[in-house]
C-alpha cells in the first residue's frame, strides 16, 4: 500500500484516492471560486476518503461533512465570517453534502467555551490544521491555478494510508480524541487507534 512508498508516490496516491470522491472534488473546485485567503479543504473528508478507497468502500462512505478552513485576521467579527458562510451556502447549495466554512483566525474567540480548554490564536490556516486532535487529521488540500494540488501534511501521509490514528495532544482535550476515534472505529473497524498518552 501507499504508506510504505516514497513521498512523491504517496502524493500521487493521495490525489488518485481523493479524485474518486466526486463530491470532494466538486467541493474543491467550487471552493476555489470563493477566493478565500489561505484556504484548504481539510480533515475528515480527506482521510476518510482514503480509508474508504483503501478498504473497498464507496469513496464518500461515512463522511459527515466537508470542512473548508481559511484565515482572515483583517476582520475578526462574526458578521464577516457569517458573510463568507452565506456566500458558501449559495456556492454549495445543490451539493448532496454539508459544507462547513470556518475562519481559523477567529477560533481562539470561541474554542474554550466549546471545548473547555483555551486555544492560542492561530497565525495561519496551517497552524490551525496543526492542532487537530489526531495527527492523521492534520491534512489540507486545495487545487492550484496551474492544475496541481497544494497539500499540507505536517505529519506525512503514511498513517493515513496505513489506517493508523495517532493522538496529537497539542490543544484538543483527550475526550475530543476519544469521541471522534470511537465513531471512526465503528465506521472503519480496520483502523488502528493509538491511545492518548498519559
Amino acid at each position: 500500500m501507499f504508506g510504505r512508498l516514497p513521498l512523491s508516490e504517496q502524493l500521487d496516491g493521495l490525489r488518485s484516492a481523493l479524485s474518486q470522491n466526486e463530491t470532494l472534488t466538486d467541493v474543491m473546485t467550487r471552493a476555489a471560486t470563493l477566493e478565500l485567503p489561505g484556504w484548504y479543504v481539510t480533515a475528515g473528508c480527506l482521510f476518510q476518503t482514503v480509508w474508504n478507497v483503501a478498504t473497498g468502500r464507496p469513496p464518500a462512505n461515512g463522511i459527515k461533512d466537508y470542512d473548508i478552513f481559511y484565515f482572515d485576521d483583517s476582520n475578526l467579527s462574526w458578521e464577516a465570517e457569517d458573510a463568507v458562510i452565506k456566500a458558501g451556502k449559495t456556492v454549495f447549495a445543490d451539493l448532496p453534502a454539508v459544507v462547513e466554512i470556518r475562519n481559523e483566525a477567529r477560533v481562539h474567540l470561541w474554542y474554550e467555551q466549546k471545548f473547555g480548554v483555551p486555544c492560542p490564536p492561530h497565525v495561519s490556516t496551517e497552524s490551525a490544521i496543526d492542532c487537530f486532535a489526531a495527527t492523521t487529521c492534520c491534512l489540507g488540500v486545495r487545487p492550484e491555478p496551474d492544475g496541481g494540488w497544494r497539500v499540507y501534511a505536517p505529519h506525512g501521509l503514511s498513517d493515513v494510508f496505513n489506517l493508523v490514528v495517532r493522538p496529537n495532544p497539542v490543544v484538543a482535550p483527550q475526550e475530543v480524541y476519544e469521541t471522534k476515534t470511537a465513531r471512526w472505529k465503528s465506521e472503519w473497524p480496520e483502523l488502528t487507534v493509538l491511545p492518548w498518552p498519559n
